[in-house]
């Protein structure tokens, strides 16, 4: 049984009373049985009022909880979930809309007035406001039980402007990445997961929500990470892993409550999205004493490729061994590199999507089925794989990727700047982060930088935003080839979105 709809089943017949979801710092919970009968009502509403099965239906949910029940229904009835940034700005939401062009939105939020979607009346179960187009007609009744999925997009790099990707994981692909996970991670139902991670990136909604799922533990869900008080949370819930990324581990590892670790039950803290500095990794263990389980993945494989094993052999440094899918390390001329030899890392396997959904993209996959990651790396004669670089210029700001061209768009939008680029500078905490050089168009302007700051707030997330906007006279690196990282510093080797 390889199946969200037949884990879900299971869990319910058999685990009714369990909990499976809880909040972190509230007293609300959802159990299997709980789930299994949400997800069954949900499934009538939709039936009754959204599209067919492989519709989209895009899920604008700040509520982790209610996330969790509409991604699931969605999955199991059949149709594709679009999940998007409840915290996203009006402008970019209606970007977003009008790239995934979904057939229903649920949500619990105003959508911004420009959106054609109509309203209908907010009768499902949790008591959200449920939007659609006016061509998603209900079909009440309809059983047929397609393969749902996921439809997410990711930026491409830096030089192809508005560009992105779109990335649609099948309900089978989603299925075999968290069995996998929860295979390696050994999980069971006598675990408590935390997952303080954003349920719109595929590394919480797979590892997080789905190999809970698969392994029939619990799994406590947070709207954000917060280091006061984080290990006395931690006991309460009786946590057993900790689901989190690079950022979160240094302020844990500097936290000066840190020893308050050595009384909970965690097994393992799971590092993902971006590139974990052997030094903070280091200090984390020491601090604690609880091991780090470094990871690697993207969205394209479900949020998963390599990991460092539970116990024993994990090598710092090094994001582990494949799981679930198949690894390779290539040349220019595509043939393997021998261990210790850095070349193009190419995934490919079960997990793992055959194309892109969309036009982008196409040429990042060899005939045989090879998924070119964007990263470069080697392994070591045990297979072990280190990851070196990036080729795309995209800024991996703790696990949140930028594209440098998306925020320069915004900024070339005021016709007072003549040119713009954003570059990654390094930060102790989040790996780097995206910051903007501007060369004015008519010279000195003392509230130029101000107004960009606000051009940026209305327009981008938070996570996309420059932390600085320095005025300069001019750009290293000429008009068609402008540098993408700040002079004398090194980017950080990036890892693909998880």
């Amino acid at each position: 049984m390889t199946s969200v709809t037949g884990w879900l089943g299971v869990r319910g017949r058999e685990q009714p009373g369990q909990v499976y979801l809880r909040e972190a710092r509230g007293n609300r919970s959802v159990t299997y049985g709980e789930m299994a009968a949400l997800v069954q009502r949900w499934q009538t509403d939709l039936d009754a009022h959204g599209p067919r099965p492989r519709g989209r239906i895009a899920i604008l949910v700040s509520d982790p909880l209610d996330f969790a029940v509409v991604f699931l229904a969605v999955l199991v009835s059949g149709r594709h979930a679009v999940p998007l940034d409840p915290d996203a700005p009006p402008a970019e939401l209606e970007r977003a809309l009008a790239r995934t062009r979904p057939d229903l939105v649920v949500t619990d939020r105003p959508l911004p007035p420009t959106c054609a979607l109509r309203q209908l009346s907010p009768r499902l179960t949790t008591g959200h406001t449920v939007t659609s187009s006016p061509s998603a007609a209900g079909h009440g009744g309809a059983r047929c039980r397609l393969s749902g999925g996921v439809l997410l997009t990711s930026s491409t790099d830096s030089s192809t402007a508005g560009a992105t990707r779109e990335i649609f994981l099948d309900g089978g692909q989603l299925a075999h990445v968290a069995a996998a996970a929860a295979r390696h991670h050994q999980l069971t139902r006598t675990d408590t997961g935390y997952n303080p991670l954003p349920l719109i990136h595929v590394n919480a909604q797979v590892t997080g929500l789905l190999a809970t799922l698969c392994g029939g533990g619990t799994l406590v869900l947070d709207r954000r990470f917060r280091r006061r008080g984080f290990w006395t949370m931690i006991r309460n819930h009786q946590v057993t892993w900790i689901n989190g990324v690079p950022s979160v581990v240094a302020l844990l590892a500097m936290d000066p409550r840190a020893a308050q670790a050595r009384d909970c039950r965690v097994r393992f803290v799971r590092s993902a999205s971006a590139p974990l500095p052997v030094p903070v990794l280091q200090a984390f263990e020491e601090a604690t004493g609880v091991p780090v389980l470094e990871t690697y993945g993207m969205a394209e494989a479900g949020g998963l490729i390599t990991a460092n094993p539970p116990r024993g052999a994990g090598k710092p440094g090094s994001v582990g061994l494949p799981v679930g899918s198949e690894v390779r390390v290539v040349d220019d001329e595509a043939m393997p590199c021998p261990p210790q030899e850095a070349g193009r890392v190419q995934i490919r396997g079960p997990g793992v999507i055959r194309a892109y959904a969309g036009p982008a993209g196409a040429d990042s996959f060899t005939p045989d089925g090879w998924l070119d990651t964007g990263d470069t790396g080697f392994t070591d004669t045990d297979g072990y794989l280190y990851l070196t670089g990036r080729g795309d210029g995209m800024i991996n700001r703790g696990g949140e990727k930028v594209s440098p061209r998306e925020v320069e768009e915004v900024l070339l939008a005021d016709p007072r700047v003549r040119r713009a680029v954003v570059v990654g500078r390094p930060d102790a905490v989040l790996g780097e982060v995206p910051v903007a050089l501007v060369v004015p168009a008519n010279g000195p302007d003392p509230l130029l930088v101000a107004e960009l700051v606000e051009r940026c707030e209305a327009g981008l997330a938070t996570f996309k935003r420059p932390t600085s906007i320095e005025i300069v006279t001019d750009l290293p690196g000429g008009r068609n080839g402008p540098l993408r990282q700040l002079p004398g510093t090194a980017r950080l080797p990036g890892s693909a979105a998880a």
